[in-house]
């Protein structure tokens, strides 16, 4: 079983953990990671965009001028996509870009993306984030006493406004729980701090 050292918010280790097999030691299948990060871009995409065909365009009625007789190309509307004002070829319109990805699936890559940050060591263990107020240079000193750099994800089992509104402000830090982790922002972040709670129900949700 791998093992972990758990770490308070001074940066002193108090004591180790043992970590699942099932989560921090299972394969890491790249093509399935793949999949459900290309379906998690998919979804967040609104596929709002729409624009107008010549039939929607309004005007356009009459005729600009005589079919024949005038020397320039015949022409049948004003709408038409080679004048201003006319309609587009193949507008886009609105539609639906989400993928749906089996739950056995996106447990898998879940579990590929945890081993990796376990194995490149930016997985650390915090025995909680017990903050009195909510200042960000508290939070901002309990990243430096952890010697924490770059992008980070701070999972929490519980919402905590203290530590969300303690890390809202820095740059790169961002704050998520556990019944919302996924592999896109785990992949997005160099590392991360899980309170010892939050990975009790990680691996009691995911093993």
């Amino acid at each position: 079983m791998p093992k972990v050292a758990v770490y308070n918010i001074e940066g002193t280790v108090v004591g180790e953990v043992e970590l699942s097999d099932a989560i921090f030691a299972s394969d890491v299948n790249t093509h399935v990671i793949h999949q459900v990060v290309h379906a998690q871009l998919a979804n967040k995409r609104q596929g709002t965009k729409s624009t107008l065909t010549r039939t929607e365009v309004a005007g356009g009625g009459k005729k600009p001028w005589r079919q024949k007789g005038t020397g320039r190309a015949r022409q049948g509307s004003t709408r038409a996509p080679q004048w201003i004002k006319g309609g587009v070829v193949f507008a886009p319109k609105p539609r639906d870009f989400s993928i749906t990805v089996p739950k056995k699936i996106r447990r898998l890559a879940l579990k590929g993306v945890l081993t990796c940050k376990f194995l490149e060591e930016g997985f650390i263990v915090v025995e909680n984030l017990a903050l009195e107020i909510p200042k960000t240079k508290e939070m901002i000193k309990v990243l430096a006493n952890l010697k924490i750099e770059g992008k980070t994800l701070i999972v929490t089992s519980e919402p905590d406004s203290i530590v969300d509104r303690s890390a809202s402000n820095i740059p790169g830090v961002n704050i998520t729980l556990v019944n919302t982790l996924n592999v896109l922002d785990i992949i997005r972040h160099d590392k991360m701090l899980v309170t010892k709670d939050a990975l009790a129900k990680i691996e009691e949700v995911y093993a």
